[in-house]
C-alpha cells in the first residue's frame, strides 16, 4: 500500500510540474495529449506490469504469468475439459439442448457471436502482426497454446456468469464478473471481500471499454480508410473525426437497444467477416502452399528459442487489449458479460460454449494471419502499425484486398465497439445503479469517445487500453481460484441431466 501511494503521489508531482511551455513543443495535438497523459500511463504501467527481469533486453511482467498459469491449473482441474468437451460445445451452439422458455435475453448462439464480436477483430488483424513482428515466427506457437489453454478459464467465467447474473423484473440481465465476484464469494462467507473485487474490477473494466474497447477500435479503422483513400492525399487525413462522428451515430442507434440489439447485429456480422476474412487468408496461404510445411516448423522450433518464448509471450499477452491470444480476454474476464443473458436454467451449457470463443479467436483467426504473415515473410521489426502490415501481406497475392479488408477492419471494430460497450455499461451500472440517467450517460460518454479515438494517435491509448485490461485480471481470477470447486460440482450435476435428456429423447425417438 506504501508503495502504491508513493507512485500515486509522485505521478501527482509529475502532473502539476507539466508546463505549458514542455507541452507547446509538441506539434500537433496527438503529441500535446499524449505528453500529458504519459506520466499517469507510465505510473499505472509500472504498478501493473511489475516485471522480472529475463534479460538485459527482456522483462516478463508478472501478469503474464498469472494469466497463464490460472489457464494451464483450469486445464487440469478440470481434467482437460477443454479438449473433451469441444464436441458437446458444438452440439449446444447449434440448438441441439436450447431452452427457449428459460430466462434470458439471446440463444446460446447469439451470446457467443455477441462475445466474439468483442474479441474477434482489430487484435486479430493488427495485432498478431505486431506480435510476431517483436517475437518472429515462434510467437505464433506461444499464441496457440495461450488460446488453447484458455478456454479452460473461459469455461469458469462463462458459467458463473449465468450462475450468478441479475434477472431484473422486466427480463433484462444484468451479469458478469462484477456479479459473480460479489455474489459467488457471498455464497462461500466471503461476502466484503467479493464486494471489494467486484468494485475492483468493475473500474478498470469501464476504463477498458473506453481506451481499448472503443479508441483503438476505431483508430485502426480510421487509418486502414485513410490509407485505402489515398494516404496523406485522402478526403480524411487529418480529419478523421468526420468518420469518428458516423461510426459514432452508427453505434450509438445499435448499443440504445441494448444487448437484444447487439446480439441482432452481431450475429449476422461476425459470421460473415469470419468467412470473407478467413477465405481470404486461405487464398494466400494457398499461394504459398509449398513452404506451409516449412513455415510450421519453423513457427515450432522458434517457439522454444528463448527470444521467441519471451516476445512471443510478451507480443502475445502484453503487446495490446484483444490482440493475438490475449484478444480472447480469457482470464480478463469481459466477455463473460456477453454469455450472462444466455437463455438457459443449466449455466454450465454456457461455459461449454464460452470455450469455443478462445478457439475461433486464437487458434483460428490469430493463426490463419500469422501464416498469412509469416509465409509473405510481411513481419517487420520496427512495425508500429500494424493494419497496414497485415494489408501489405494480402496485398501481396490479392492486390486489391486491401480494400476489402478495410470493410472487414471497420466492420470488425464496430461489432467489437458494440460490444465493448455493452461490457463497459454493466461496470457503469455496477458501479453507479441500474437506472435511466447512468445509462443513458454512458451510452454518450462512449460515443464521444468514438469520435475522438478516430483522430488521435493509438500510442497512449494502446497503453491505456492495455493497463486497464491488465488491471482486471487480478481480482477476476482471484475470484475464479475461489469458485472453481463451484463449478466443479454444477458441472457433474449438469453431466447428469445430459445423459437424462439424451437417455428421453432416445426413447422419444424409438416410440415415434
Amino acid at each position: 500500500m506504501l508503495h502504491f501511494l508513493t507512485q500515486l503521489f509522485g505521478l501527482f508531482e509529475k502532473l502539476l510540474s507539466t508546463s505549458p511551455t514542455v507541452l507547446a513543443t509538441a506539434t500537433n495535438i496527438d503529441e500535446r495529449i499524449n505528453q500529458f497523459l504519459d506520466p499517469f500511463i507510465s505510473a499505472l504501467e509500472k504498478v501493473i506490469f511489475f516485471s522480472i527481469k529475463l534479460t538485459d533486453q527482456v522483462s516478463l511482467p508478472i501478469v503474464v504469468v498469472w494469466l497463464f498459469a490460472a489457464a494451464l491449473i483450469f486445464t487440469l482441474y478440470f481434467k482437460f475439459l477443454n479438449f473433451r468437451g469441444f464436441k458437446h460445445a458444438f452440439d449446444i451452439i447449434r440448438g441441439k439442448y436450447d431452452e427457449p422458455d428459460s430466462d434470458g435475453e439471446v440463444s446460446h448462439f447469439q451470446a457467443l457471436t455477441a462475445a466474439l464480436s468483442g474479441t474477434v477483430g482489430i487484435g486479430n488483424i493488427s495485432g498478431v502482426a505486431l506480435a510476431i513482428s517483436l517475437g518472429g515466427a515462434g510467437a505464433t506457437f506461444w499464441m496457440i497454446m495461450a488460446g488453447i489453454f484458455g478456454m479452460a478459464t473461459k469455461f469458469v467465467e462463462c458459467t458463473l456468469a449465468v450462475k450468478y447474473r441479475l434477472v431484473h423484473e422486466n427480463g433484462v440481465v444484468s451479469g458478469g464478473p462484477m456479479y459473480y465476484l460479489w455474489k459467488g464469494l457471498k455464497d462461500i462467507g466471503r461476502e466484503k471481500t467479493g464486494k471489494g473485487l467486484a468494485l475492483a474490477y468493475a473500474i478498470p473494466a469501464v476504463g477498458c471499454s473506453f481506451g481499448g474497447g472503443c479508441m483503438i477500435q476505431i483508430n485502426q479503422a480510421t487509418k486502414q480508410l485513410i490509407n485505402v483513400t489515398g494516404g496523406q492525399n485522402s478526403f480524411l487525413y487529418g480529419q478523421g473525426w468526420i468518420f469518428g462522428l458516423i461510426v459514432a451515430i452508427i453505434t450509438g442507434s445499435i448499443i440504445i437497444g441494448g444487448i437484444k440489439s447487439i446480439a441482432k447485429v452481431t450475429s449476422r456480422i461476425v459470421p460473415l467477416m469470419v468467412v470473407v476474412y478467413l477465405s481470404a487468408a486461405f487464398v494466400v496461404i494457398g499461394a504459398h502452399y509449398q513452404e506451409i510445411p516449412s513455415a510450421l516448423l519453423h513457427i515450432i522450433t522458434e517457439g522454444f528459442n528463448p527470444k521467441a518464448m519471451a516476445g512471443g509471450f510478451i507480443g502475445v499477452l502484453v503487446i495490446g487489449v484483444q490482440r493475438a491470444a490475449f484478444s480472447n480476454e480469457a482470464g480478463i474476464g469481459q466477455a463473460a458479460t456477453a454469455h450472462a443473458p444466455a437463455k438457459t436454467e443449466h449455466p454450465v451449457s454456457e461455459g461449454f460454449v464460452g470455450m469455443i470463443e478462445p478457439f475461433v479467436d486464437t487458434v483460428l483467426v490469430c493463426t490463419v494471419t500469422a501464416l498469412v504473415i509469416i509465409l509473405t515473410n510481411s513481419f517487420d521489426p520496427s512495425a508500429t502499425e500494424g493494419v497496414e502490415l497485415t494489408s501489405r501481406a494480402f496485398a501481396s497475392v490479392i492486390s486489391w484486398f486491401p480494400i476489402v479488408l478495410s470493410i472487414a477492419v471497420i466492420l470488425f471494430a464496430l461489432s467489437t465497439m458494440i460490444s465493448c460497450s455493452y461490457y463497459g455499461l454493466k461496470a457503469w451500472t455496477y458501479i453507479f445503479g441500474e437506472n435511466k440517467v447512468a445509462d443513458l450517460s454512458y451510452k454518450l460518454i462512449f460515443c464521444i469517445f468514438v469520435v475522438i479515438g478516430s483522430s488521435l494517435s493509438l500510442t497512449a491509448v494502446f497503453r491505456f487500453g492495455d493497463a486497464m485490461a491488465f488491471a482486471m485480471c487480478a481480482p477476476n481470477i482471484i475470484g475464479l481460484y475461489w469458485l472453481a470447486p463451484i463449478v466443479k460440482k454444477d458441472l457433474k450435476q449438469y453431466r447428469q441431466w445430459i445423459k437424462d435428456y439424451d437417455l428421453k429423447r432416445e426413447k422419444e425417438m424409438v416410440k415415434s
